[in-house]
């Protein structure tokens, strides 16, 4: 049997890509179809794609709190990014608001 999903140290990973599972998973969320999904990651086949969509299926709880761990991580890096880079956070901000006015 065909392994479609592999664990690494930074979560699940397609096998032999580099497309992280909870990109599949996110598209998928959001009602789009495998070959709607396949066509925005071509490297992956469409068996892979509904391959990970079926490990998804089969362990979504164990997936679901991967993936709230990850994005929990990721909130709390940009707050500290966003502290520690404070200055460079505002220019930015000032000139995001000076492209709206333009």
């Amino acid at each position: 049997m065909t392994e479609y999903v592999e664990k690494t140290e930074g979560g699940y990973r397609i096998a032999g890509s580099r497309v992280s599972l909870d990109s599949i998973v996110n598209s998928f969320q959001r009602g789009a179809s495998p070959e709607s999904i396949q066509r925005s990651f071509p490297t992956l086949s469409l068996e892979a794609v509904y391959g990970a969509i079926a490990f998804y299926l089969a362990n979504q709880e164990e997936v679901d709190r991967s993936l709230l761990a990850s994005e929990q991580l990721f909130d709390e890096l940009a707050s500290t990014s966003k502290s520690t880079h404070s200055k460079w956070y505002e220019r930015m901000q000032t000139a995001r608001n000076d492209l709206a006015v333009s």
